[in-house]
């Protein structure tokens, strides 16, 4: 990627910055990305290690075992199907499932043949996967046999070539981890053509189409504002996305990955199809979360690193079984702060019965190709978690921060707070089909992300909120972000939600949903008097408790479902 000619306050601030930033740089964390294979597309990688380990283990899906060599035979299979079709370089597919293999063959055979990858998120309805099919232009669609009744309520299906599988088709006969029933469920009769049946028939013959540069996956947004947009990602997006993050933990002893994140969501891919291909190393499937099936993989398989949300962190302490497994193979366990938020209690709960150090996955978003910050290596005395609520680190290798005016696009300096703008190698090249949009949201090369941030003395990224969630309380703003990470630290809190309402006299108010934690007896009355010891007093939200938290398929608190019961204050 060519270096861009910055204006001279741009370049002014980057050059403090990379001295800021080469100055806090954790020990023993590289600060330069290696490509383990050179820079050639993914499936490439698959092709590699098919050819130089091909009886190792690429897939472990509840004991059923995939080596390199039948990943990439199956994936040359389904791009000859494919093929067969009349379908080629530049063609759209969606990939309508849920975590199982098949979605790792078709993914690889869909980039074999430069073809485009759209995946779908298997909790769509029928006019969601409609939209989706009709905004792609998708000229075929692989699908679960059980979402076929929400494939026959999209019209835009109709005259579609359609594959359906069942989880069970790729089950083991003996598992070795707790089977999901979905998993062990027999091929239900439905309208389309049984895909691996068609892959095992097809002849692996096709031309050729992977690129470093060329269209091969269309990632959509979450849409909780508008309709969702399909970002234009590489294979050199992906193969950089995967190279930069695992340079910096060391990609030369990947180990065992564990990965029950969706597939469909950017983050599942990268954790799932990206990194362990880029590594080389054996990735633990899961279609779900489950803590108990999580131990047995780790103790079984001996699996080195996975991701969680801090809710599972919890759920595997509090496990009635814990103490039966050991999981002291376990070397990088990343969290994410959704619902709950990581702190130092939890973190040393953790740390005393397993051994690992927590650590926050950072900043990212689908445009970016995510895992754009990072924060290990930050976590001795806690300083990760002393830091303003939201700390996201610093930037992975490649990855370049600013800080903007909302308005006029000014670079503000260091403790200012502004628009996060970033630029990386795996930022998307567009928006699909969307122009408009494109133009709107990259300028001079910084793609703008509408979150509101600060990059503090050290170099290090802060983000405190969506602009549109932000709240003008009596003139002054108030960011959600950071009641729901101080409402995490509470020990009779399972989950929070935050936004405000209108007011007559201050504008705005916060209005915090609280979802208290099993078997908690707790008030609104002694939530805000907790909160008054550590918030300013025109941050106080009211408190609403609700028995459950709307979320969004990846695991979010869904705020438009929050504003649904919003009700005005009596």
């Amino acid at each position: 990627m060519t270096e861009p000619q910055d204006p001279p306050a741009t370049a002014d601030f980057l050059a403090r910055h990379r001295d800021a930033i080469a100055a806090a740089w954790p020990e023993g964390i590289a600060r330069e990305t290696t490509f383990p294979l050179g820079r050639i597309p993914l499936s490439d990688h698959l092709r590699h290690w098919a050819r130089e380990t091909p009886d190792a283990t690429s897939i472990i899906f509840y004991g059923r075992e995939i080596s390199w060599a039948e990943l990439d035979a199956l994936s040359d299979r389904f791009a000859g199907l494919l093929a067969a079709r009349g379908i080629g370089k530049g063609d759209r597919v969606a990939v309508f499932l849920p975590n199982c293999p098949q979605f790792h063959i078709a993914f690889f055979g869909i980039l074999k043949l430069g073809a485009v990858h759209c995946p779908v998120s298997p909790l769509s309805t029928g006019h969601e996967l409609d939209y989706m099919l009709t905004d792609t232009g998708a000229r075929a669609l692989v699908t679960l046999d059980a979402l076929w009744p929400v494939v026959e309520a999209a019209p835009a299906a109709r005259g579609l070539t359609v594959w359906t599988s069942a989880l069970s088709e790729m089950a083991p006969e003996t598992p070795t981890m707790e089977l999901p029933a979905a998993v062990a469920a027999p091929l239900a009769p439905n309208g389309g053509e049984p895909l691996l049946p068609a892959i095992t028939a097809a002849a692996p013959d096709y031309a050729p189409g992977a690129s470093w540069d060329g269209l091969a996956a269309l990632n959509y947004t979450g849409g909780t504002t508008g309709m969702p947009k399909g970002c234009e990602h590489t294979q050199g997006d992906m193969v950089f996305t995967a190279a930069a993050n695992l340079s910096l933990g060391g990609a030369a002893d990947a180990g065992v990955s564990a990965s029950f994140f969706p597939e469909f969501w950017i983050a599942g891919q990268n954790a799932a199809l990206l990194y362990p291909v880029v590594a080389g190393a054996p990735l633990v499937l899961m279609t779900r979360w489950d803590p108990l099936a999580l131990m047995q993989a780790v103790e079984r398989y001996r699996v080195t690193a996975f991701a969680m949300v801090v809710d599972g962190a919890l759920e595997i302490l509090a496990h009635p079984r814990f103490a039966e497994f050991d999981l002291s193979s376990l070397q990088r366990v990343r969290v994410v702060s959704f619902v709950k938020k990581l702190d130092r209690d939890i973190r040393a709960r953790w740390k005393a019965a397993v051994g690992t150090v927590l650590a926050e996955a950072a900043w990212g978003m689908t445009e970016t190709h995510t895992s754009n910050t990072f924060t290990l290596g930050m976590q001795d005395d806690d300083f990760d978690l002393k830091q303003q609520p939201v700390f996201v680190g610093l930037p992975v290798p490649g990855n370049a921060f600013t800080i903007r005016d909302f308005d006029t696009f000014e670079v503000l300096d260091f403790g200012r707070e502004g628009e996060i703008c970033t630029r990386s190698p795996a930022m998307l090249k567009a928006y699909w089909g969307k122009p408009e949009a494109t133009a709107e949201a990259i300028r001079d090369g910084w793609l703008r992300s509408g979150d509101i941030g600060v990059i503090d003395a050290g170099g290090h990224l802060h983000y405190l909120g969506r602009r549109k969630e932000m709240l003008k309380v009596r003139g002054m703003s108030v960011f959600p972000a950071e009641l729901e990470a101080e409402l995490g630290k509470h020990p009779q809190i399972a989950g929070s939600g935050v936004i405000g309402r209108p007011d007559p006299h201050a504008g705005q108010i916060p209005v915090a949903f609280i979802q208290p934690a099993p078997g908690a007896q707790v008030t609104p009355e002694a939530l805000h008097e907790w909160l008054a010891e550590r918030v300013a007093k025109y941050k106080i939200p009211e408190i609403r408790l609700v028995e459950a938290l709307p979320m969004t398929a990846t695991g979010k608190v869904k705020k438009t479902g929050l504003a649904d019961l919003l009700e005005p204050a009596g």
